[in-house]
């Protein structure tokens, strides 16, 4: 009796992981883990592997500069409306799939240049990529906020979190495999990259699809008719996060938390390729190693 009840009991706890709003946030979640690489681990494998010097590909890591500083238009996306999306799918729907589409279009740019002739093109692109990224992660954060009941949140979290690992696994160990692989099978050097970049461009088709997918969610549906004032929106909001005890501790925290990880990771790529490994073995042990362990640690 009370085996039947326990399983009863997790069989009820696991339903929600196959409601259709916890389902759509998984896809986000794959949307918003899928450019992070293509502006910095990948792009800084591709630029080592043409040849380019360590230390512009150090400064290169600087294009992830926007996932840091993201914070300061978040009240802009909040506030204003994109024309014709916004009105068509609603406030969060139409921020999302611009994004999306700036990001397949930046992207597949990105990939169809060649970093020895145009560095500062690349720079420019890997920046671009990494703002249009960061803007997603806002309207991503509060669609899941306002879309999800209290009782799905958890859930909303777990299956986007290992869906963004996907995500960055496709982006870093599978766009590099491919591209492994196309050079094996004797496709031209100068070209293999632009295939790993399409390929990633067309994975943001995930993303929109799920968009799509989606409902608006009811608290913005319900505000959808007012035009609320962008200045006073963005003014509000910092001043609201200021006012609170220790918030320049806690924005410094945020800022530096993780900045001792990107120091020591960022040349990673670059050193494995110049030790002479393969590119499908760094792919698949280099990127592949513990990624379960992760995946599964989502969902504890």
């Amino acid at each position: 009796m009370n085996e039947n009840s326990d399983f009863s009991r997790w069989l009820d706890a696991a339903r929600v992981y196959v409601q259709p709003r916890v389902l759509v946030v998984m896809l986000l979640g794959f949307s918003s883990g899928l450019p992070l690489a293509l502006s910095g681990s990948t792009l800084l494998y591709w630029m080592r592997d043409r040849g380019v010097d360590l230390t512009t590909i150090g400064l290169f890591s600087l294009a992830g500069v926007p996932y840091t500083l993201k914070f300061i238009w978040a009240p802009l996306v909040d506030a204003a409306r994109i024309p014709v999306l916004c009105k068509r799918f609603g406030q969060r729907r139409g921020w999302l799939l611009f994004t999306q589409l700036v990001l397949m279009a930046c992207i597949f740019a990105l990939g169809s240049l060649d970093p020895v002739k145009a560095p500062f093109f690349i720079a420019l692109g890997a920046v671009l990529v990494a703002t249009a990224s960061a803007t997603q992660d806002i309207v991503i954060d509060a669609f899941r906020i306002g879309s999800l009941d209290d009782s799905e949140q958890a859930a909303g979290v777990a299956v986007y979190v290992a869906a963004y690992r996907v995500a960055m696994l496709v982006s870093s160990g599978g766009v590099i495999g491919l591209v492994g692989w196309l050079e094996q099978h004797g496709t031209a050097r100068d070209q293999i990259w632009f295939y790993g970049y399409s390929f990633a461009a067309a994975m943001v088709l995930v993303g929109i699809v799920a968009v799509l997918m989606a409902r608006e969610p009811a608290r913005i549906e319900v505000n959808a008719g007012k035009r609320p004032d962008v200045i006073e929106t963005m003014r509000s909001a910092f001043a609201e996060f200021f006012t609170r005890p220790h918030a320049l501790a806690i924005l410094l925290f945020i800022l530096l938390y993780k900045f001792c990880d990107s120091l020591a990771g960022v040349l990673t790529g670059p050193f494995v390729l110049d030790l002479g490994f393969e590119k499908t073995t760094y792919a698949g042990i280099v990127k592949g190693a513990g990624f379960l362990a992760v995946l599964a640690g989502g969902f504890a």
